[in-house]
Formats: C-alpha cells, sequence, structure tokens
C-alpha cells in the first residue's frame, strides 16, 4: 500500500459491518410498510377486493346485458359500458341537467314471453276507438334475434342513464311477467304513475331495404276511453327532442319510407297512444328485417348509443 495505508485490522471491519447493518435494515422495513400500505389502497380503489378490476353495481341498477352473442356486447375498444354512456362518461353529467322530481315510464314493447301465450295475447281490448289485440309477439331479425329482447335491453340502458339524473323510473314490464300487459294496460301504467313523459322502444319489421328510424305520435283522437286533445302538443315536443338526440346518438338517419321522410308519423290507431292521459310517443329504433339496421340492432355499442339518445332526449324535453 502507498501513502503510509494500512489495511484495517480484522476485528475492526467486522464491527463496521455489523453497524452500517444495524442502521439500514430498520429503514428498509419502514419503506416497505409504507410503499405496501399505498399499494394496497391503490388497488382496493381501482378494482375492489383483490385488485381484480371488477366492477361494482349499484343496487338501483338493471341487471347488465349480455357480454356475447347477437344480444352481447361488442369486443370494440372504447363500447359504451353496460349504462349507455361512452367510456369516461359520467353518468348524470353528460347533459348537465337534473331530472329531480321527474317521473318517466319506459315501455319495452312486446314481451319475450308473448310467444308462450298466443291466446291471451290475441284477445280483443278496447283502445277506444277500435278494438285491437292485445299485444303481439313483436318481430325479429332473420338471424333469430326478437324485438322483445332489443326492447328490454336498451330500455335497461335508459333506465340506468335517467336514474343517475335523477329521475324515477318506471317499466311497463321488465320481462318478469307471462305476457303483456295488454296495450290498454300499457297506457293505462304511465297514466297512474302521473308520469312527465312516457316512451315505447319498438323496433320495426318493414321490408328488407327500408332503413332507419322513426317517431310515431299521438293523433288527436277522441272517442269511447280515448281522448289525446291535452297530449298530443306535448308529444309533439317529446318526439322532436327524441328524433334529434337518437339521430345524434346513433348516426342513424329518419327513415324514408314512412310519411314524408321527416322521422316522425302521427298514428290514431294504436292504443298505447290513444288512451295515454301524459305524454307519450312510441320510437322505431330502426328495422329489423334490413341487414344493415339488423348489424346495428343486434350490436351491444350501437344499443348503448341508442339508450342515450332516448335518454338525452327525454332530459331535453322535462327541461324545457
Amino acid at each position: 500500500m502507498s501513502n503510509g495505508s494500512f489495511p484495517p485490522e480484522p476485528g475492526r471491519r467486522g464491527g463496521t459491518l455489523a453497524i452500517v447493518l444495524a442502521a439500514l435494515i430498520p429503514a428498509c422495513f419502514a419503506g416497505w410498510l409504507l410503499w405496501s400500505s399505498v399499494g394496497g389502497a391503490k388497488d382496493d380503489g381501482a378494482g375492489g377486493a383483490g385488485g381484480t378490476g371488477a366492477p361494482t353495481t349499484s343496487s338501483t341498477s338493471s341487471p347488465p346485458p349480455p357480454s356475447s352473442g347477437a344480444s352481447g356486447a361488442s369486443g370494440a375498444s372504447g363500447a359504451p359500458s353496460p349504462s349507455g354512456e361512452a367510456s369516461g362518461d359520467v353518468p348524470g353529467e353528460a347533459s348537465g341537467k337534473t331530472l329531480k322530481g321527474k317521473v318517466v315510464v319506459i315501455d319495452p314493447g312486446h314481451n319475450p314471453h308473448n310467444r308462450d301465450h298466443p291466446s291471451q295475447i290475441s284477445r280483443s281490448v278496447d283502445i277506444g276507438t277500435e278494438e285491437k289485440e292485445c299485444d303481439t309477439t313483436g318481430t325479429a331479425t332473420n338471424s333469430g334475434y326478437p324485438e322483445a329482447s332489443f326492447t328490454l335491453d336498451v330500455a335497461r340502458r335508459a333506465r340506468t342513464l335517467l336514474e343517475a339524473r335523477g329521475a324515477t323510473v318506471r317499466f311497463t314490464q321488465d320481462g318478469d311477467r307471462p305476457y303483456g300487459p295488454c296495450v290498454d294496460e300499457r297506457a293505462e301504467i304511465g297514466n297512474k304513475a302521473h308520469a312527465d313523459a312516457v316512451v315505447s322502444v319498438h323496433a320495426d319489421g318493414a321490408a328488407a331495404g327500408e332503413r332507419g328510424f322513426h317517431v310515431i305520435l299521438p293523433k288527436s283522437v277522441r272517442g269511447g276511453g280515448a281522448d289525446t286533445s291535452a297530449i298530443t302538443v306535448p308529444s309533439r315536443h317529446l318526439g322532436e327532442r327524441l328524433l334529434d338526440r337518437f339521430e345524434r346518438a346513433t348516426g342513424s338517419e329518419p327513415a324514408q319510407y314512412i310519411g314524408d321522410g321527416s322521422g316522425l308519423d302521427v298514428r290514431g290507431d294504436l292504443g298505447g297512444l290513444n288512451l295515454s292521459t301524459v305524454p307519450k310517443v312510441f320510437i322505431e329504433c330502426g328495422n329489423m328485417r334490413d341487414s344493415q339496421d339488423a348489424a346495428e340492432l343486434t350490436d351491444a355499442a350501437w344499443r348503448g348509443r341508442a339508450a342515450r339518445g332516448i335518454a338525452q332526449g327525454i332530459t331535453d324535453f322535462l327541461n324545457e
């Protein structure tokens, strides 16, 4: 060794090492405890118990739609959540408007179990101006996806959005009845709820090649138990808001095969409208018998956008 240095004595070297280790071990242990507590809290907030990333559901939310198949969710990135909001959107804040104190009735067209009760749904009921059958099975795509499954899925998504904005939402049926209800009872459910708005969700069964959506408004009729004179104007306002918002949300165009192509059709032969005493419209979201429309109607991401358009149209109407 140079410069007058001498190697340390063996005993001295061991003592120094012991002192260094004694200082480092407690510091490392404290650092590990701090890291563990911060990391554990982060996992809990992001993914729930165990950090699995599984979402939680509100006790008031409807069951999420199926995740695969014709009625399932699209696997595309950025697809909407079961609530119908786009990824990153906050339910209830998309419109900046509240629906607190408002009652909305959603009428999912037909019933998945109607086909099992042909005699019950074919019986006649009074719609004021005439008699019509209680209900029908609805239509279906060429691949067999039923209108009744479509209407329930879109209705449930719209309910989640509307409830997040503060509305009280009631259904005429939620797939929980053996059949129906009949068209006269569907109207009565909205009337008894003193609904601020009622929307009946459907999909059309027109000829292949006919595309687009349309909104059906009540005609001014009076006869028997039917009198729509008080609801035709507000129902038109509701229909116009739905038309605008549905077109923006889905990118679909108003049907050209109905009326004048405006997307608004006025009818006096529907019991659900004739017997309503509160603002009510039907929306035919597309044509299930057209292959291009059917591809959208069977896509869960598109149904999320449809629900968002319906919810926003109702929100606009109730905040006029």
